[in-house]
């Protein structure tokens, strides 16, 4: 039987190594796919993966289980998927901007039954999600992210932002608010 994460935690503080492959076989696929989203890169988001469990580890000695141990993993996932995306914007403003080839953020934009026409429309948001999630400041993308992706709660949101849930709220609303004016151009064409 699995250890649960607490006890994980524990043997891993009493020096045992390989309790820490337990937490990570456990919780690197929903880190990797909060990192995606976040990135929306395949390569970025490995990358991320290993740099959050490598900080987790050095800092396993800093996790007082306030919070669930995903709760705090998902802190340091989104510290350092923002880490990433500032370095990447300041190099754009150093530079011309140049296209990312990052893959398609939003696959839950598919229809359910994908006729023809849906298809093209769901191609169609597609294209403009992915620029508008990008233009979110970094906190309401991962507000976001957090809240439609990985359907966390607000009070998970806020603890795995290090912000109060009043904050959390509002930087998901933000960014649906941003979304909803972003994607409206296609939104009124297909109603119409």
């Amino acid at each position: 039987m699995e250890p649960s994460d607490a006890t994980a935690v524990a043997q891993v503080r009493a020096g045992n190594p390989d309790a820490y492959r337990v937490l990570v076989e456990r919780h690197s696929r929903s880190v990797f796919r909060l990192a995606f989203r976040m990135t929306g890169n395949e390569q970025d988001a490995e990358d991320l993966v290993q740099e959050t469990f490598l900080r987790a580890y050095r800092q396993i000695g800093k996790f007082d289980g306030r919070a669930s141990f995903s709760t705090w993993l998902y802190r340091i996932a989104a510290n350092c998927s923002l880490d990433l995306i500032r370095v990447r914007k300041r190099r754009q403003e150093q530079q011309t901007p140049v296209n990312e080839e990052g893959e398609e953020l939003a696959g839950a934009v598919a229809a359910a039954d994908p006729t023809p026409d849906r298809l093209a429309f769901s191609g169609e948001l597609k294209e403009l999600l992915r620029p508008a999630i990008e233009h979110l400041s970094p906190m309401e993308r991962t507000a976001f992210v957090l809240r439609h992706y990985e359907g966390m709660c607000i009070e998970e949101i806020g603890r795995a932002l290090g912000v109060n849930t009043g904050a959390a709220k509002h930087s998901v609303f933000r960014a649906v608010q941003k979304l909803r004016r972003a994607l409206e151009p296609a939104l009124s064409s297909a109603s119409s």
